[in-house]
Parts: structure tokens; sequence; C-alpha cells
């Protein structure tokens, strides 16, 4: 699954409103134990024209991201997309409509605190730990009340009813964090997000300045979050990394070139999988002009025959040529190909995998041929099932893998076929899933169709496959996961759902 959650390792709220007298603001009052974070503006309570403020600090752990970069657990820059997500915490005060919050990235180092009291305002920081609307942390005072940020790489969620979660796309900004705490010591950053990447001080969460101010003369009064400290597990501020981890090897569904379809469609993908006593392992000294190249080969038991004319990448074979193959991730390579069936298609097809004259793998393929067909396609409805999964999950398990069975749900097999044949599980192309926790049906992976397509199933000779990441999980609760197919051109959401428990020591 190439989902990761990043939770929020400090939070505050400042604010610069009134206490219930309305003669002293709150200003030196710290919130950082609390487990609600607040937003707010009020227009005209104190006095006439009077303005009071209410802001959000939240920051996120990029050093970890910057480590889990750094051992292949996250791609590069530009294959990864970063959500912030906040969510909305009910209560029974009023809530504001029609407003817009700003998410700017904070520019000085501050502290989160223990304060607790967010209705008058009497846990004062004075030589305690903690940021306020004066200070940042204990002996350091913001250069403007109410907190310094960036001017670069801010962005706005605009909320129509005001009960809406913040869920927003910040890559640009997380990725100049990741780039800021890359940094070697001394060689500085750009205030307002350069090339060089600026430090990882987290986000302020506020108003615009018009409905903050009182340009507006109204109150915007009052939008609560959930924060890191907060008893429900799944609502605490996150950043979600999401992208593409999908592998689709075609040995399975390894198809001849055909005039039926388009040129890329007759491409076929293959990998290789090194494995080193259970541990996928890169194959050392493949760097350079070292590359690993893959060869087709007739035969009737082994590669014994010629080396067959084949076109890497497309475009028309080339009798001999071998497919320059590429890393796709620790220990995994793949090469994509396209071949043209012979007179007498071959039964069999042998792929050699090979650095120089040194063969490292030889696997052997079964060839499809396209062809069409006057029937009916079908409804898009399967029959799926999960062949391994288990009752009970251990919370700590970051790569639970998931194999799924397919078949048409019209498939109707003779009493011949039941009783002499394996029935194999269907490739699906473009199968997705959704994970979700059982008792609220809160969503935690959603159907990745977009542009990341960060739930897009992997599929291998033994059909789809997907991992969860189990630690995302709050313990003691049971979750379902959903299907998706993409069939006949539209999205068929299947109708089984498949439950399992997160235990501590499952």
């Amino acid at each position: 699954m190439a989902v990761k959650k990043y939770i929020a390792d400090r939070d505050t709220t400042i604010t610069d409103a009134y206490r219930s007298n309305l003669r002293c603001r709150g200003t030196g009052s710290n919130m950082g134990a609390a487990d609600i974070l607040e937003v707010f503006s009020i227009y005209g309570q104190a006095a006439s024209g009077s303005v009071e403020r209410c802001r959000s600090l939240v920051k996120f752990p990029v050093n970890i991201m910057v480590t889990d970069r750094d051992n292949g657990d996250l791609p590069e820059s530009g294959s990864v997309r970063y959500i912030l997500k906040m969510y909305n915490a009910p209560h029974g005060q009023t809530l504001p409509t029609n407003f817009t919050l700003v998410l700017a990235p904070v520019s000085t180092s501050w502290e989160e605190g223990e304060g607790l009291d967010m209705d008058n305002y009497t846990d004062i920081t004075h030589n305690k730990t903690g940021s306020n609307w004066v200070l940042a942390g204990s002996g350091t005072s913001w250069s403007t009340g109410g907190g310094d940020y960036h001017v670069a790489n801010r962005f706005e969620h605009k909320f129509a009813g005001g009960t809406e979660d913040v869920d927003i796309d910040i890559t640009s900004l997380v990725e100049q964090w990741i780039t800021g705490s890359s940094l070697a010591a001394g060689s500085g950053s750009s205030p307002n997000g350069g090339a060089k990447g600026f430090k990882n001080y987290g986000l302020g969460v506020f108003l615009t300045a018009s409905q903050e101010t009182g340009s507006t003369k109204a109150s915007y009064y009052t939008k609560k979050f959930f924060a890191r400290s907060s008893e429900f597990f799944l609502k605490r501020p996150s950043i979600e990394a999401r992208w593409d981890s999908s592998i689709k090897d075609n040995r399975s569904s390894f198809y001849y070139s055909s005039s039926l379809v388009a040129g890329t469609d007759n491409l076929n993908t293959l990998y290789l999988y090194n494995y080193v006593r259970g541990q996928l392992k890169d194959i050392p000294n493949l760097t350079g002009s070292n590359n690993i190249y893959l060869d087709l080969y007739s035969g009737s038991t082994g590669p014994t025959g010629v080396r067959l004319s084949m076109s890497p990448g497309g475009g028309v074979p080339d009798e001999g040529q071998s497919a320059t193959g590429s890393r796709r991730s620790t220990g995994i390579y793949s090469a994509s190909i396209s071949i043209t069936a012979a007179a007498t298609p071959l039964e069999t097809l042998f792929d050699v995998w090979r650095v120089g004259t040194t063969k490292y793998h030889t696997g052997s393929i079964t060839p499809l041929t396209f062809s069409a067909s006057p029937g009916n396609p079908g409804s898009g409805l399967y029959m799926t099932s999960l062949m391994n999964r288990r009752p009970v999950y251990n919370a700590k398990e970051k790569a639970a893998r998931f194999r799924v069975f397919t078949r048409q749900k019209n498939w109707n097999p003779t009493v011949y076929t039941k009783a002499t044949t394996v029935v194999k599980s269907e490739t699906i192309e473009d199968a997705y899933f959704k994970l979700f926790r059982v008792v609220d049906e809160h969503v935690i992976v959603t159907y990745g169709t977009g542009t990341t397509k960060h739930s897009l199933m992997s599929y291998d000779k033994d059909g789809n496959y997907f991992d969860v990441d189990m630690t995302m999980l709050e313990p003691g609760f049971s979750y379902g996961l959903k299907f998706m197919y993409y069939i006949n051109g539209a999205y068929q959401e299947q109708p089984e759902i498949f439950k399992f428990r997160v235990e501590e020591n499952g």
C-alpha cells in the first residue's frame, strides 16, 4: 500500500482574545496540552470595532520523512503527494460558515507547552516552556504578535457549512521542508521557499486577513479541530504521503502483439525479484554501464533455441535485441517489451535476465493472443475472496499482504472442470481497495482512482495483491476492506466486505 501517515508531533493554540471579564486579553496563555485546536475571530464584543483572534500551530515529523526517503520507504520528489489532514471537532458553540482558513509555514521555532485552559486562559506561560500570542517559547518573542510565517508556500482551504475537515495537497511545502531538513549545518536556507528549502517549524492555521481583522465587520466563531493528544486516534492531525507503488507483472498475462490494440497496449512488463535468504536485496555492482538485460528465447524445456526478435519499450521488433532493465525498488527490476507471434506461435517463451554474459535468472512464459469477440462483455461483477486473510493482525505489522482471488460472477464450470482443474485467479488490470473502520465507517484509505492511484493493487503470476500498513490503525477495532474494479470503461464497486481486527499482540 502506498500510503504512510505522519502524525503531528507538536501542536497548540494561541490567542489574543479577551478573558471572560472582557478587560484582560489572554495573550500570555498556553494551550499546548489541550486535545482541541481552535481558530476564530470575534468582532465588536468588548467594544465597538474590537477584534479578538485565535490561531493554531501544528508541526509534523519531517525528520522521519527524510529518513524514510533515504531508506527507500518514500519515493523521490515528484513521485509522491502529501495531503494535510485535520479533522473537525464537533461542539455545542456557534459554528462559522462561509469562511477561509490560511495554512502558512511558520518561520520561527516554537514550543508546545503544557497548558490546558481554552475557556478562561488561566495557564500563563511566565517562566514555563510553551508558546503563546507573544512568545514563541521561553524567553523568545515572536517578531509579530500571533506568530511569524513565511510568505511563500501558503495554502487556503474554504469552508461552506463549517463542519468540513481539512483535506488539502501541500506537496510543494513538504518538499521544501524535506530539502531544508537535509541541508548541511550552516548551508543556509531561503526564507520564502527557494531552491534550498527551509527548516520545518510547522504550520500556522488562521483566518484570512479580512476575516481576522474585522474588515468584514463579522465574527467567525468558532472552528475546532482534534489535536494530536485527542483520544480519537484516527482524527489526529496528520500528513498523508500517497503514491502509486503498484507492480504490474505481466508474466501470467503476456500477449503477442496484435493490430487489434493500440501500440502501447502491446507492451508487456516483466519483473525480476532478487530474494536473498527471504529478503529483497539489490544485485551488487549494477551501476553505470553494468545494466541488467532481458532476452527472450525459444525452446521446449528451456532456453535452448534462438534468441527471439522483440521490441524493448515498443516499436518495431529488432532481431536479437535485448531489453534494458531498470531498478524499480530494492531488489526489484523490470523491463517492458513487445513481441510478434511467428506463423506458428510458440506455446512457451523463456525470459533470461543477465548482466554481461552472467545469467542471473531464467523464467518461463505462456503467451496469449488478443482476439475480437461478438459476445457481451458482461456486467463487470466478480466473485472476490481474500485467500490469505487472517482474523487478527498485529498493530506493529508494517506490510501485511493480502492476496485477492477473482473470477467472473457468471462463470459456471462443468463437473469435469471442477474435478480436474485448479482454477486460476483472473487478474484485474485496474483494481483498487478501500480501508475503513467498521464501527463508524470512518474511511482510512480511499479508493485511489485519482492521479496518485495510491490504492491501486499490484499483480503477478498469482493474481492481484496489496499491502496494508497496520501501524496506521488503532488497536482494538475491526476494519473492513472493499474493492473497486475498472471494467468496460467504468468503475464497478464489488459487493463483498472483508473484515479483520487489529490488536497490540495480534
